[in-house]
């Protein structure tokens, strides 16, 4: 039981150091957050699951390791870096399209939006080759191959919870936004996935 404490203890500590850091899902979360609600940040979190827990199942049985990484870093990093200029593009166009309303219309995109905010982030996927393989390795010492399934148990609530929080906290910030705050908002952060986008480029 100690060791059990213990290992929960570092997963969640080290853990927070990526589920809470800003970054692309972060951002996105909240602009779903201000259309959908917070069942936005459910969403996005089931879309990241599904990115996350294959990705650490790989990177536990050897198949992923930071060596063979490089090869594919560049194209995830361009495809990310387009697909952040893309999105923003299309935020900002919602905004002042002839259809436009201050209470946009839920949609399923936050799923496929924690899908690809997620996978075609190189910096997630750094995390997990370098801080994370870390709890991975000792998951598997401890538990054997089983021990993935201990690590992730205690690291994805976490994910659940921040981006269910974030997104509620948009959602509430909707509520008290005028239609120009709320434009500049919009506006605010599709300019920060645009410099997301460059930040990936300029890692390069």
């Amino acid at each position: 039981m100690e060791v059990i404490f213990s290992f929960a203890i570092m997963v969640i500590a080290i853990s927070a150091s990526g589920v809470m850091s800003p970054g692309p899902l972060f951002t996105a979360n909240i602009l779903y957050g201000l259309k959908e609600g917070k069942i936005a940040g459910v969403k996005m979190a089931v879309g990241h699951t599904i990115v996350e827990f294959p990705l650490i199942v790989m990177l536990g049985v050897g198949v992923l390791t930071l060596e063979i990484f490089p090869e594919y870093r560049i194209w995830i990093t361009v495809i990310g870096a387009i697909g952040l200029f893309c999105f923003a593009g299309l935020q900002i166009k919602s905004i002042f399209g002839k259809n436009y309303q201050n209470r946009l219309k839920p949609s399923k995109n936050s799923f496929l939006a924690g899908i690809f905010f997620s996978g075609l982030n190189p910096f997630f996927l750094i995390w997990w080759l370098t801080i994370g393989f870390k709890l991975i390795t000792e998951s598997i010492e401890i538990w054997g191959i089983f021990g993935i399934l201990v690590l992730f148990a205690f690291h994805i609530w976490m994910d659940y919870v921040w981006l269910f929080l974030i997104a509620g906290l948009a959602s509430k910030a909707k509520d008290i936004l005028s239609n120009n705050n709320y434009k500049i908002l919009i506006i605010g952060l599709s300019i920060l996935l645009v410099y997301f986008g460059v930040n990936f480029l300029i890692e390069l």
